[in-house]
């Protein structure tokens, strides 16, 4: 039983939609997302990155910045750039990338269905990105990042969505990367109740991205939980702003390796190391993109090889069978030494999205070796978390990201 619950949302007014919304914070360092600022004063960076708003040089974990987010935003609310719905309602966001469209239902989740394990998680999180966001959702008493979450596909819940989308967008813009963001506000009380009984029938809730902003949301809502002497389980703090998508209508994109160097080896002698576990063949200088589970494309010393795992390296395990962790176990590890990829200073992970261009160009500047990997799937996604297991670091790329700022939960 999931619990998925409508809200009275702060949102941008419609002439500021595409001004306001921005990136999620961590796709930006501090300088980066000066420039955005710099170019679009009312983008929702100023709050999400306070430090923009800061002299140089600020610590943007300091308590000036968190502080600057808070007044930010409710100088953002005063002066009329946000607005906020007199009653509690769910709402649609549709993004649509290269033709592909997927629509989510925003709402709120229950922190005790994430403390419960209704909501399944698939990776770590790093304490020191918790607590810069758990600094700043306590500081703003607000969620101001959505939560990706997934679920498997409800027909009846697909025709609601599908209905809603037929009548009047309250926003409709395309950002400066080329995707279109539609947003639809579900405010009739029936349909309400239909969509909080179909969630409620859903036994399971799947944390595609945000981790560090899911697990802030909780500890804030925790913290507050047992701060006040009237708690009663219905206050807004026991929920955290979320987008939920059916996860047939989503992509994975691949999440791509670059090693520094060899490990000492030649790159012959790499190559002799590997043949016992893959098939490796020479393809040249047209970059391999794998077609398949179990095949890589490989780069190193001027050209391109197609690898593909024998097919004993599969055991039928949810983890260890995922391509991220047949590379990690059978040479990342013990043959260029890469025993710990958080770590690590000679792995990089490159995003798929920046094509395999990019994977060449990080391996000829040191001399190195890249690895293009084919991409996870939802359906491995989902399985892992229903086995309670953890995914290997950087093993999921989604595109398009959800914009910060169209949504905002306060409490």
């Amino acid at each position: 039983m999931s619990i998925i619950r409508p809200f009275k949302g702060i949102r941008p007014r419609a002439d500021l939609a595409s001004a306001i919304a921005a990136l999620p914070y961590d796709v930006y360092n501090s300088e980066e997302a000066r420039e955005i600022v710099a170019a679009e004063p009312k983008s929702f960076l100023q709050i999400d990155r306070a430090e923009t708003l800061l002299p140089k040089g600020t610590n943007p974990y300091s308590e000036a910045v968190y502080k600057t987010a808070s007044e930010t935003l409710n100088r953002m609310i005063d002066e009329g750039s946000f607005l906020q719905d007199k009653e509690p309602c769910y709402y649609l966001y549709a993004l649509t990338m290269n033709g592909r469209t997927q629509t989510g239902l925003v709402g709120c989740a229950s922190i005790d269905d994430y403390c419960n394990n209704v909501i399944l998680k698939h990776e770590n999180t790093l304490e020191a990105k918790e607590q810069d966001r758990i600094r700043h959702i306590d500081a703003c008493s607000a969620q101001t990042g959505p939560i990706f979450l997934a679920y498997r596909a409800d027909k009846k819940l697909g025709e609601i969505i599908k209905n809603v989308r037929l009548t009047p967008e309250v926003y409709d813009f395309t950002s400066d990367d080329g995707i279109r963001h539609e947003v639809w506000c579900i405010d009739k009380m029936s349909t309400i109740v239909d969509i909080s009984k179909i969630f409620e029938a859903i036994p399971h809730l799947y944390i595609a991205d945000g981790h560090h902003r899911a697990a802030s949301a909780v500890k804030v809502g925790l913290k507050r939980r047992a701060e006040d002497l009237h708690f009663s389980g219905t206050e807004e703090y026991n929920y955290f702003l979320s987008v939920l998508f059916p996860a047939d209508e989503l992509a994975i994109y691949d999440y791509n390796r670059v090693v520094t160097d060899m490990n000492g080896y030649t790159f012959e002698q790499f190559l002799d190391t590997i043949k016992s576990r893959f098939d490796v063949a020479l393809a040249g200088v047209e970059a391999v993109r794998p077609q398949k589970k179990g095949e890589f494309g490989m780069y190193a010393d001027g050209n391109w090889y197609r690898v593909n795992a024998k097919a004993d390296l599969f055991s039928g395990d949810p983890v260890k069978d995922l391509d991220v962790s047949v590379l990690q176990d059978h040479i990342l590890s013990p043959v260029l030494g890469i025993s710990d990829p958080r770590t690590d200073s000679r792995i990089r992970f490159i995003g798929g999205i920046r094509g395999l261009d990019a994977l060449k160009d990080a391996a000829d500047q040191t001399g190195g070796i890249a690895f293009a990997m084919y991409p996870t799937s939802m359906t491995e996604l989902m399985g892992v978390a229903d086995a309670g297991l953890l995914m290997p670091p950087k093993s999921t790329w989604f595109e398009p990201k959800l914009r910060s700022g169209l949504f905002i939960h306060r409490f």
